[in-house]
């Protein structure tokens, strides 16, 4: 290494630190050496040489690397005079290139490279020199003491440094940051309490932000001008009709007639509320909020007009059963009914009418006692065997009667039942009209006394005592056998029959004259043949003075068993099927019979909706135990009661002694609702019908006491509901 070579430095003479410093070959004498930090290259062509490796000749030098050609230039720098060589002869690299530096001393820095990482080692060294090796760029880099051996060199101790005043992680600047931090924290938190302050001040006098009512947006506004807003968008919705869905029907409420409208003030002070949660009032300037109106309520109207919707949408549940097509017994399945549920449905239209959308009111379902695994049962092990053959009916005097198949179907039907699940029933007077004629010679027959008015003054017909079948206790016995195989018998049972009304206790009664009668007309067949049914029940019923006739008690149960069929009936305004339909034009009948005979009422309804060929306000029905006709005798003396069947008309007729003159006067109609529409999908059993209005009307009763010329009067009022326009689904 020549003299003149710009790059050749004395072995001893001092290398440049990154603060100006000079690290000195020897540290043991030197003070500064233990506050200054060894340095650790990257020179990638120091690889491979050792710390007592001779200097390379000037002119075998490796061509500078990047560093190395910034240490030769700070060797050329006049202000870093008197900068030693690195043993290799290389010039010193520049220390300020270092990643790792720290005020520890002596010690020794080693950076090892390894795949996606880099992990560095501080090494405490005893005092001595280092000399700093560049590491070639695949294998470590290896900071050595100057006279230790490779095997000191690789047993290091971890040293561990004291921090530097400008480390980051130090506690001094850590506390500034924890301060700059708090400060901007706190600085946030009082910018957001100023806008949520500003934000509440802002909108006092106003409705909030984002509420909508009934669908109309008033957020933002004065009360005033939101409840401008809201008469004017959602006022003519107040006059308009509602529409409503109940399941598949779909119909209108009058708001006006159900008692609805919309309290205003109440309405905005119930929208006018600032909510106090900072994220419900930051959530508003991207939501809307519905508050709703306000509605006040005439309880009776609302009920009433839910009333004329309950016709077409209540459904009864249908129950399962076996029914005969000839003689091929058909399952029926049961089906799940429905009913308006009221309470509901009056908070839900109360909640939603000036909504502008159709009002979906809810239901109740109504589930049938009846499962399909009883009707299989009953198909199978009751109605089948049922018509497999006939069955003998064995009389005295050698007599026999015969029950073919089809009287057996004819006469067989099945009921729920909350144990059997389908109980089979026989139809008994079906029956004993069939076996009758075929028995009659086995019998001797009886008769109650009667009256004979042929000849204007009545005359008593006398009473004969009979025996003959005892059919209700021999169609009982009937039921087991109808399961059992061929040949099937049964014997006829016999027994006294006497009158049910003796000549003795007709004379006694005091019976001089028709003293009250009525007539209705119009019914169809199968209604005919229940009428004809309770009247036959009804017929030459005696009511002693001071008792009380009922007409449920003489009638009931009105089913299969007693006589009677299914025929059509009014239920809740529409027409609809039941067994025993037609009765209540027997109540009815039987009513104003009573009536003019100046009975004394005690229970009786009318129907809901009026029915044109009753008298209006002076009608009656009945329904299984629930809805009765009852009426007392206060006469001295007993009534009889006459019934009079024709296939057209039923005539009632009260035998007694007359008391008083009866006369009725009917006030006019007052108080007219008209009819809703109710529209029933397609698909959906529905019969169409024309309605008729509801209205109000009053009967007077007058009497006059024939023996005292007293007069009293009694009147009742009644209102009828419309009876609804049935549209079905497939109507043009």
């Amino acid at each position: 290494m020549g003299p003149s070579d710009p790059d050749a430095r004395p072995a001893n003479s001092p290398a440049p630190t990154p603060g100006g410093n000079t690290a000195r070959g020897n540290t043991a004498g030197d003070p500064d050496a233990a506050s200054e930090p060894a340095a650790v290259t990257s020179d990638p062509h120091a690889a491979g040489h050792s710390a007592s490796a001779p200097a390379r000749p000037a002119d075998q030098a490796p061509a500078p690397t990047a560093n190395a050609t910034a240490a030769r230039a700070s060797t050329e720098d006049p202000a870093a005079p008197n900068r030693p060589a690195t043993p290799t002869g290389e010039p010193p690299h520049d220390d300020s290139a270092s990643d790792v530096t720290r005020p520890a001393a002596p010690i020794v820095v080693v950076r090892t490279r390894v795949p996606d990482a880099e992990k560095t080692q501080v090494l405490r060294v005893p005092e001595a020199p280092t000399v700093q090796i560049a590491a070639h760029p695949e294998a470590p880099t290896v900071a050595q003491p100057i006279g230790t051996t490779t095997a000191q060199a690789d047993a290091p101790t971890v040293a561990q440094p004291s921090p530097s005043p400008d480390d980051p992680d130090t506690t001094p600047t850590k506390s500034r940051r924890r301060r700059r931090l708090l400060l901007i924290g706190g600085g946030v938190v009082a910018a957001l309490a100023l806008l949520y302050g500003g934000d509440l001040a802002l909108s006092a006098g106003s409705v909030p932000r984002g509420v909508t009512v009934a669908g109309v947006p008033v957020g933002g506004l004065s009360f005033a001008d939101a409840e401008q807003t809201l008469r004017t968008q959602i006022g003519p919705r107040t006059a308009r009709p509602v529409p409503v869905t109940a399941g598949d029907a779909t119909s209108t409420v009058d708001p006006a007639a159900a008692g609805l409208s919309v309290d205003w003030t109440a309405t905005i002070a119930q929208a006018e509320h600032q909510p106090l949660n900072p994220i419900t009032r930051i959530e508003s300037f991207f939501t809307t909020r519905e508050v709703g109106v306000v509605t006040k309520v005439d309880p009776a109207a609302l009920d009433a007009a839910l009333a004329e919707l309950k016709p077409v949408v209540d459904k009864p549940a249908v129950e399962g059963n076996v029914r005969f097509d000839g003689l091929s017994p058909q399952r029926v399945e049961p089906v799940a009914g429905q009913q308006l549920d009221v309470p509901a449905a009056t908070a839900v239209l109360t909640r939603e009418w000036v909504s502008g959308a159709p009002v979906a009111l809810p239901l109740i379902r109504v589930a049938p006692t009846t499962t399909s695994e009883n009707v299989t049962a009953a198909l199978e092990k009751v109605a089948k065997p049922a018509v497999s053959a006939p069955i003998t009916i064995t009389g005295e005097n050698g007599t026999t009667a015969t029950l073919a198949p089809q009287d057996i179907a004819g006469a067989l039907t099945f009921r729920p039942d909350p144990v059997a699940g389908l109980a089979p029933e026989l139809n008994l007077d079906a029956l004993t009209k069939v076996l009758k004629p075929q028995l009659a010679a086995s019998e001797t027959p009886g008769r109650d006394a009667t009256l004979d008015f042929s000849g204007g003054a009545p005359v008593v017909v006398p009473s004969q005592d009979g025996r003959g079948v005892d059919y209700p206790a021999t169609l009982k016995a009937l039921l087991p056998v109808l399961t059992a195989p061929a040949p099937r018998q049964v014997a006829a049972i016999y027994g006294e029959q006497p009158a049910k009304l003796t000549t003795e206790g007709l004379s006694k009664l005091g019976i001089t004259g028709i003293i009250g009668e009525f007539t209705t007309r119009g019914f169809a067949a199968d209604s005919g043949m229940n009428i004809r049914r309770a009247a036959e029940q009804i017929n030459g019923t005696i009511v002693q003075a001071g008792g009380t006739f009922s007409l449920n008690a003489i009638t009931n149960p009105r089913d299969a068993a007693h006589g009677y069929v299914e025929a059509g009936i009014i239920e809740d305004g529409h027409p609809a099927r039941g067994v025993g339909g037609g009765v209540s034009q027997v109540a009815t009948t039987l009513y104003n019979a009573s009536y003019f005979a100046g009975m004394t009422n005690v229970e009786h309804k009318e129907h809901s909706f009026y029915i044109s060929r009753y008298p209006a306000g002076r009608e009656a029905t009945v329904f299984d135990d629930l809805i009765d006709l009852k009426f007392r005798n206060d006469n001295p003396t007993a009534i009889m009661i006459q019934t009079v069947w024709a296939p057209g008309s039923i005539t009632v007729r009260i035998y007694g002694t007359k008391r008083y003159d009866v006369t009725s006067t009917t006030g006019p109609r007052t108080n007219p609702t008209e009819p809703k529409t109710v529209k029933i999908d397609d698909g959906e059993a529905c019969s169409p019908s024309k309605g008729a209005p509801g209205f109000t009307v009053t009967d007077t009763r007058t009497l006059k006491e024939i023996s005292t010329g007293q007069v009293r009067s009694e009147t009742r009022t009644v209102r009828y509901n419309p009876s609804p326009i049935i549209e079905c689904g497939d109507d043009s």
